[in-house]
């Protein structure tokens, strides 16, 4: 191929990728990364840890607000932030269920869990 060929698709495929990143821009959670977002759940430190320590009132608020978004709640619970503070993936999907949050995303598959 022609070297200007090549360099007008070069620049075409990196404009589409550069557009790409300006509109869509966000992952998961929004503009946020699942990492950061974590934080938002620290309440639910101890409730992710054991399926038999109490979910605080603050704690279920939190997990009700962001379960709107179930990929965003999925990728917090099993964000590298959750887990380095002891969460358990599997003890943390059980968390909406334990808020009795009537409206969460029952059987949405978060990785290898499932929310019940």
């Amino acid at each position: 191929m022609d070297t200007h060929v090549l360099s007008r698709i070069f620049l075409l495929v990196l404009c589409i990728y550069s557009l790409k990143t300006m509109v869509d821009g966000a992952g998961e959670c929004g503009r946020n990364p699942p990492d950061r977002e974590a934080i938002k759940l620290a309440p639910c430190a101890m409730a992710a840890q054991d399926t038999s320590a109490k979910v605080s009132p603050t704690c279920c608020a939190r997990v009700k607000q962001m379960g709107q978004n179930p990929k965003c709640l999925c990728a917090v619970m099993l964000s590298s932030t959750a887990r380095s503070s002891g969460a358990k993936p599997e003890i943390s999907m059980t968390i909406p269920k334990r808020c009795n949050i009537a409206n969460r995303p029952i059987g949405y598959k978060c990785g290898a869990y499932t929310l019940p």
